[in-house]
Formats: structure tokens, sequence, C-alpha cells
């Protein structure tokens, strides 16, 4: 009797394309990490600011969650930049992804009860032409920050700086929403739009802190760089 043979691959070998940096590269991928998230955290405590003054000046429960969304933005980002503030980032990976989650998940409570109270009647939005600047300009500007800190965090094996780039990627999609919301209250009067962009807000930061929580960033191509991580990335079965 014929028995299958059976190829195996060698538990070192790594895809070609995502050979683990060196020392200089990794310094070098790790200033870059630094240097995404201070611009990150500055851009996103004046968008932060604005939004929150605006949205309270319109009472706008969409306006408010998107500003509470750049106040987590800056807990994320600050949580990277404490992660490889430490000689070793790797060591702090794993915490790192859990205040991000927590972040997330403590944004959609308050965006979800203040959406609630708009259509209870508590307040009508108003109009708001900061809102609606505001909206564009973070539309515009935060794609090219997600995209730099996912190639970097990539080619540096780094889950959290990953994880951290798709929220800004999703802080890009929530102003798309926000702008959307905002210009139709504004010209057709359709109030009920802009709590419902809150809503939609708040359902995209249920579903990141999930997977932030579970650490699913693990199970991108690169968690094959992180030593020691071939058995340990899903072990809580988020891969699966």
């Amino acid at each position: 009797m014929l028995r299958p043979r059976l190829h195996v691959r060698p538990v070192s070998a790594v895809p070609t394309g995502l050979r683990q940096p060196d020392d200089a590269r990794r310094r070098t991928l790790e200033r870059r990490i630094r240097w995404v998230v201070a611009a990150t955290i500055t851009y996103n405590v004046v968008e932060a600011v604005v939004a929150i003054l605006a949205g309270r000046a319109a009472s706008s429960s969409a306006l408010i969650g998107f500003g509470l969304d750049s106040t987590v933005e800056v807990l994320s980002a600050a949580a990277v930049a404490w992660q490889f503030a430490a000689p070793d980032p790797r060591t702090r990976e794993r915490v790192a992804m859990r205040l991000i989650a927590v972040s997330f998940l403590g944004l959609a409570v308050f965006v979800t009860v203040d959406a609630v109270r708009t259509w209870l009647g508590a307040a009508d939005p108003e109009h708001s032409t900061v809102g609606i600047v505001l909206a564009a300009v973070s539309l515009a500007v935060m794609p090219g920050l997600s995209w730099f800190e996912r190639r970097t965090g990539r080619e540096l094996g780094s889950a959290s700086a990953v994880a951290d780039s798709r929220q800004t990627l999703i802080c890009s999609y929530l102003s798309a929403v926000l702008l959307v919301g905002l210009v139709l209250n504004s010209t057709l009067g359709w109030w009920w739009a802009d709590p419902l962009a809150a809503v939609v807000i708040a359902g995209f930061a249920v579903r990141e802190g999930i997977e932030a929580w579970r650490g699913d960033a693990c199970c991108t191509p690169v968690a094959a760089l992180l030593p020691g991580d071939d058995e340990d990335a899903c072990s809580d079965g988020c891969c699966r």
C-alpha cells in the first residue's frame, strides 16, 4: 500500500518579501512609526477639539461622536507611542492591542447613548459649516497617514502598528459618513441622518474593538515575522 507523501514546510521558513529586517533597518522603521504616531496625535487633538466644540454648538451627535473618535485615535496612537518607547517594542505588543480595543468600545457606548438622545428629541441637530469643512479635510488627510503607518508596520512586523493604521483608515471612512450626514441635514433637513451617522460610527468602533481585543492583526502575514509568535499568534482562535 502506498502512503501519501507529506510536504512539510520548515517552521523557520518565511515567505518571500516578508524577511525580518536587520537591526539597522528595524531602528529606522521604529523611528518612522514614532514619527507617524506623533503626526497622528497632533492632527487628532486639533480634530477632536474642533469637532466636539462644533458638535456642541450645532447639537450634532455625529460631530460629537466624530470628535470622540478622534480622542480614541489619540489614545490608540499614544498606546503605540508607549509601546515603541520601550527598548524592545515587541514586549508591549499585546498590552497595546488591548488598550486600543478598550478605547474603541468606550467610544461606541458614548456615541450610541448620544445618538439615542437625539432621536428621543433631546436636541435637533443644526447646520454646521465648520463640521462639513472638518470632515472634508480629514477625508483628505487620514488615508495618507494610515497608508504610511500600515506600510511601515507591515515591514516591521508590528501588529499594534497595523491595527492603529486600520483605526486611522476607519477615521477616513467615518469622515465620509459624517460628511454625508451633515450635508443631508443641512440641505434637505434630514435631521435623522445625523444620529444615523453617529450609530454607523459606533458600529465601526464595536467591530474594530472586538477585533483588536481578539488580536486579529496577528492574522496578517507579518505576524510570521514576530519571534516566538508562530504558535501563540492564534492561540485564542482569532485566526480560525
